[in-house]
């Protein structure tokens, strides 16, 4: 399962095949022996024979090649096995910074460069001022074919990203921040157990933040961290706020066979992990002393796999006068009820800064669910100067107070057409949300387009499940998409959606 080959048709290219290999979270086992656990890091070299015409890149941090197309590849820092991948395919590269370039296919290899010239060393500076030295060398992109199923894979040296980043106007980069923070949370201090996942994201969506304010500024972040809130309030609506796995702390059960960690993945480790790393940054109260601390703290792990109680006890060592006063344990915040209570989280950010961008949106979604529209006040409303989260955050409050009375989404289509024929992925999932919940047949081709454009998850498993519970003819359209389409999708992501559609899993 962790070996994806992809036949030329499933590449952007369509004129070569493809390989990748993707080892988060226990997938290098099938790949070459190896300790598949985050608690064991170790260096690896690996020497790599690919035909003519191609070209293999892996995720180290040093490359040459030989002859008879012979690469051979080091990793001189310790890693978990699960950050050790491989791509092999007619792929080329451009620089982009003087640390970073990008791969990809020969036809997508102009839009990357576009895309990304300049922007990756501008994070990775912010980013090494926040948390401490780049310990890996180079950062390097890799535009996977569309069918690859995350947003970003942060092997060292070398992320693996979706080519929905290519979003022409820079506006999806949050994602490349996401991934390089990883560098530091994740890749240098790791979970020791996938049941502390959240060791890994929590401290990676606040480290994405903090970068993401010193770029973008405050208002923005929060806006984008509001985005991200509403995801994990669908996440729960969707499971019930005490399902088991809406604990920070998960734990992963072996049963007869045991428990694969990919299934108890969820937005939960994310945003309530964020939530946390935040409410300890809200008990030091001074954010230039916070940010010392997670330099302390990645100096003081890296290159180590680390439980949540080393990550808490260090932060009570670092900060004395916090464990005198008991911070851990004041009622309704105790970090035991934050690693193994399930539910919403008991503190959260103040987002008040994004109000600014936040209110106009909240505005124009009103007027849009009126039954009867106030075209003056709509056409007063100037959204092209909106950015890309600003309108996301928009279709977000348009797709709660769904479905809308009678004729309001086809005038809103025709209205904004920079949203209704998007070709932004953010806007385009929620745009096929909307048109979904509001069963606008006259646009379920969008739904197909977008389904066959790309097969990353975390847009396709919502659209199949809005299908799936949308009205005969939406799971007609299921069906449809997925036996076009299935062909191209991750091996786990056909298994998710046959589990949706209540298809049969082949074991």
């Amino acid at each position: 399962p962790q070996v994806c080959w992809l036949t030329p048709e499933q590449t952007a290219g369509k004129q070569k095949p493809f390989m990748y290999t993707q080892g988060q979270a226990v997938l290098n086992r099938s790949f070459f022996p190896c300790f598949d656990t985050p608690s064991v890091k170790c260096t690896y070299s690996a020497t790599v024979q690919v035909p003519e015409g191609f070209t293999a890149v892996m995720s180290a941090t040093s490359w040459e090649k030989q002859k008879d197309n012979t690469f051979v590849f080091k990793m001189s820092e310790p890693i978990p096995s699960y950050l050790i991948a491989l791509a092999v395919g007619d792929i080329v590269s451009a620089d982009v910074g003087p640390r970073s370039r990008v791969w990809a296919e020969p036809c997508l290899i102009e839009a990357a460069k576009k895309e990304y010239d300049g922007v990756i060393e501008e994070f990775l500076a912010v980013g090494e001022k926040l948390f401490g030295p780049y310990v890996w060398g180079r950062y390097d992109i890799l535009f996977m074919p569309p069918s690859f199923p995350f947003g970003g894979m942060e092997n060292p040296c070398l992320t693996f990203v979706t080519p929905c980043l290519l979003a022409g106007d820079r506006s999806l980069a949050d994602v490349i921040i996401h991934e390089i923070s990883h560098s530091w949370f994740g890749n240098l201090v790791t979970n020791a157990t996938w049941g502390e996942f959240w060791l890994n994201e929590g401290f990676t969506m606040y480290a994405q933040r903090r970068i993401s304010t010193e770029v973008y500024g405050l208002a923005y972040t929060c806006l984008e961290a509001a985005t991200g809130r509403a995801l994990l309030r669908q996440h729960m609506d969707n499971t019930g706020e005490d399902h088991p796995l809406n604990k920070l702390r998960v734990v992963i059960e072996p049963g007869l066979w045991g428990v694969n960690p990919d299934d108890t993945y969820n937005e939960t480790p994310y945003e309530k992990g964020y939530c946390f790393v935040s409410y300890l940054a809200h008990l030091v109260g001074d954010q230039s002393k916070f940010d010392a601390f997670l330099q302390a703290y990645v100096n003081r792990f890296k290159f180590q796999s680390i439980t949540a109680d080393d990550a808490l006890g260090f932060f009570l060592e670092y900060f004395p006068e916090l464990k005198e006063k008991g911070v851990d344990s004041i009622p309704g915040f105790e970090f035991d009820r934050w690693l193994n209570t399930p539910g919403w989280p008991p503190y959260l950010p103040d987002l008040s800064p994004g109000e600014q961008l936040m209110k106009p949106a909240d505005e124009l979604a009103e007027l849009w669910a009126a039954d009867s529209l106030d075209m003056e006040a709509i056409e007063a409303v100037d959204i092209m100067a909106w950015r890309t989260y600003q309108l996301v955050y928009f279709l977000d409050q348009v797709l709660q107070k769904s479905p809308l009375p009678e004729g309001n989404v086809e005038a809103l289509s025709k209205m904004y057409p920079k949203i209704s024929k998007a070709q932004n992925a953010e806007l385009r999932l929620r745009w096929c949300q909307i048109i979904l919940k509001n069963n606008l047949e006259a646009e379920y081709s969008k739904v197909k387009d977008f389904l066959h454009s790309q097969g990353k998850q975390k847009y396709t498993l919502p659209l199949y499940r809005a299908m799936w519970g949308g009205s005969e003819s939406a799971r007609a359209l299921a069906m449809e998409t997925f036996s076009a389409t299935a062909p191209q999708l991750h091996v786990n992501v056909q298994n998710y959606i046959k589990k949706i559609l209540g298809l049969e899993v082949a074991e």
